[in-house]
């Protein structure tokens, strides 16, 4: 587990968002299910908008349960992360 700059938490959070494949979503529930923390979604999402690594670290492929695309760190913000998805071949 390669470490960054963040909390232990975030840092979790940051690995576990490398492993999702190009292509493909997760919702910030799953990623909290993923790190065996399955009541932290929102806290998952607190550590996406801190990730400065974007998009090396692919926080734009982790969007809400309801379907909404969420946030973005990334430069370029919410419209950078449709791009990248739509890049991606997300249907989104």
């Amino acid at each position: 587990m390669k470490k960054y700059p963040g909390t232990k938490f975030e840092q979790k959070v940051w690995n576990y968002l490398k492993t999702i494949p190009k292509g493909k979503i997760k919702t910030y529930k799953q990623v909290a299910i993923g790190i065996k923390n399955p009541k932290s979604a929102r806290a998952v999402a607190n550590a996406c908008a801190k990730n400065p690594y974007a998009p090396k670290i692919p926080c734009h492929r982790v969007i809400r349960s309801d379907g909404g695309l969420g946030g973005y760190s990334g430069r370029g913000g919410i419209r950078q992360k449709l791009k990248l998805l739509r890049l991606e071949k997300v249907p989104i």
